[in-house]
């Protein structure tokens, strides 16, 4: 009940406002900008390379169209979504901001909102040139993937909101000293959503585990497409359930702890 109460009342202007904040902010530096592609990009050219050469010596790689590289730039996708709504975050924690912000009529769920418009934005900017150079240097082109990219995109976004949501809301109440698990947290799912490999590597315990995880399915999926030419819609409505449901946990609990941290008074500190 209290995500839904949220949302009544949102008003568009004061989240293009915070949009527009951010867009600026990224604009004032070009280190920033740079970092953006700078990543991506070292990414796709050592993983690309990796798959040129297992290609030229074990079959399986040269039939499976790719399957590396999809991955990687899928896996981006994922990390950087997640990275570019809490890096955003992290600059109003940065600035000491975040108790003026929430002092003013911006609701936090407008906030968390511009929050997820800015990390598509800076989403784009680092993963278009990625996928281009895929294309050039790999002849590997994601967007072949047709409408089925759309559903492991939407999946893929809303886990890293998911997963934002979340580290804001811990760095939020326990300050700038929690400030490293923006980054290091979904390095620690990595593993079991079975990113490079499929789930039946794991062990067979750890399979259910891998399971209850959104992107596993969008992983699979994307072997599935890739190798056989099988578009699994069976897996991609699961993510999306599990999306839905972690989607929302994660702003049920964003709003629980910045409750605590305005009884706590942490939100004006957020020092270390």
């Amino acid at each position: 009940m209290t995500v839904i109460a949220s949302v009544r009342g949102i008003a568009p202007h004061r989240i293009g406002a915070m949009i527009l904040r951010y867009w600026y902010l990224l604009l004032s530096s070009w280190p920033r900008l740079l970092e953006l592609i700078y990543w991506p990009t070292v990414q796709i050219i050592t993983w690309g390379f990796l798959q040129t050469y297992i290609a030229y010596n074990a079959g399986f790689f040269a039939r499976a169209g790719g399957t590396l590289i999809g991955a990687v730039i899928l896996w981006d996708i994922l990390f950087r979504g997640q990275l570019g709504f809490s890096i955003s975050f992290l600059e109003e924690m940065w600035a000491r901001n975040l108790g003026n912000l929430m002092m003013s009529p911006l609701k936090p769920i407008e906030f968390l909102l511009a929050l997820m418009a800015m990390s598509l934005i800076r989403l784009a900017i680092g993963v278009i040139p990625m996928t281009l150079l895929a294309l050039t240097l790999f002849h590997f082109n994601v967007y072949g993937l047709g409408l089925p990219l759309i559903a492991l995109f939407c999946n893929l976004i809303f886990t890293s909101w998911s997963v934002g949501i979340l580290v804001s809301g811990l760095v939020l109440r326990n300050g700038l000293g929690a400030e490293s698990i923006v980054w290091t947290l979904m390095f620690a799912v990595m593993p079991l959503a079975c990113i490079y490999y499929p789930v039946s590597v794991l062990p067979h315990w750890l399979q259910y585990v891998a399971w209850s995880l959104p992107p596993t399915y969008v992983f699979e999926s994307m072997r599935a497409l890739l190798t056989d030419g099988v578009f699994r819609a069976d897996l991609m409505l699961e993510a999306a359930a599990l999306n839905a449901a972690l989607l929302m946990a994660s702003i049920a609990a964003f709003l629980a702890l910045l409750r605590s941290a305005r009884r706590h008074g942490s939100l004006l500190g957020g020092g270390e």
